[in-house]
């Protein structure tokens, strides 16, 4: 698959029928829950799940989320939703980007990106990443694959 980022984390989507809606397509409010479903399957598979968030007191929650929508799914399409995270600071904020892809043409039908920001869920104030959050979250950031120029470019640099 035409992925925007190396090694994504991966899971299948197939709308079924209350995912479709008078337009007869995937109801974009779906994909908006496929995301959420991914992130937090990442999020676990990297070691931290929602009882770490609460003996942590800390949380990363979603400050802002845009989702471009390129194409239509229907129903039974089979998909394969991927996820990254791609951006922090360090100490309070990250990015995790979204690429939904149609597995019999290739076709990516949606592309979306998070800012998160890491909270205390005791009082919904921005506190900064605990060490476990940073071990964990850090070391999956991800970066663009390079482009054949690009490395084409980067080795002439080097000789």
């Amino acid at each position: 698959m035409a992925w925007d980022y190396p090694h994504p984390f991966t899971l299948p989507a197939v709308p079924q029928a209350a995912d479709i809606d008078g337009l007869n397509h995937t109801n974009n409010a779906v994909y908006v829950q496929w995301c959420e479903k991914i992130g937090w399957a990442h999020s676990e598979a990297l070691g931290l799940g929602l009882a770490d968030y609460q003996r942590l007191d800390r949380a990363m929650a979603i400050r802002r989320g845009e989702y471009d929508y390129l194409l239509p799914t229907i129903l039974n399409d089979e998909l394969t939703l991927g996820t990254w995270l791609t951006a922090s600071d360090g100490k309070l904020t990250m990015e995790r980007r979204f690429q939904l892809i149609r597995n019999r043409d290739q076709a990516t039908i949606l592309r979306g990106r998070w800012e998160l920001v890491c909270i205390e869920r005791s009082s919904g104030r921005a506190r900064r990443m605990p060490p476990d959050f940073s071990q964990a979250y850090l070391a999956a950031i991800v970066r663009p694959a390079l482009t054949e120029a690009e490395t084409n470019s980067l080795h002439a640099s080097n000789l």
